[in-house]
């Protein structure tokens, strides 16, 4: 019987998921830091960026130097299996997750999630 090697490449989130939950989490952050902590590189955070915002689940806004995000209340899975779900709920899942806490995953504070309510 021939072995079959695991996939290890995958994950449950996308990077576009993770990159909207960070957006969130910090308005300001920088793009080389959404590609650091994704895995990714400049250009290729950027081109997801661009993704969300041209499909209307961020604005962007130029302060100065900096970019300024606003998350967009309100928007929609986009996979029919989602159906006409709202993705708030899994954005604040992911914000929620202290990035210090690394693998273990140990929650913020709910103190905390007041404070990174998407604006709008």
């Amino acid at each position: 019987m021939e072995s079959v090697e695991p996939r290890t490449s995958w994950t449950f989130v996308t990077n576009h998921a993770r990159i909207l939950a960070m957006i969130l989490r910090d308005p300001e952050i920088r793009l080389r830091d959404l590609a650091d902590s994704c895995g990714l590189t400049e250009r290729a955070a950027g081109a997801i960026v661009g993704d969300l915002e041209n499909a209307g689940y961020l604005t962007r806004v130029r302060h100065g130097r900096r970019n300024h995000y606003q998350v967009t209340p309100g928007t929609l899975f986009r996979h029919p299996a989602e159906g006409p779900h709202e993705i708030a709920n899994l954005l604040h899942l992911l914000v929620d997750l202290d990035p210090q806490a690394g693998a273990t995953g140990h929650p913020s504070t709910d103190g905390d999630r007041r404070e990174r309510q998407p604006h709008g």
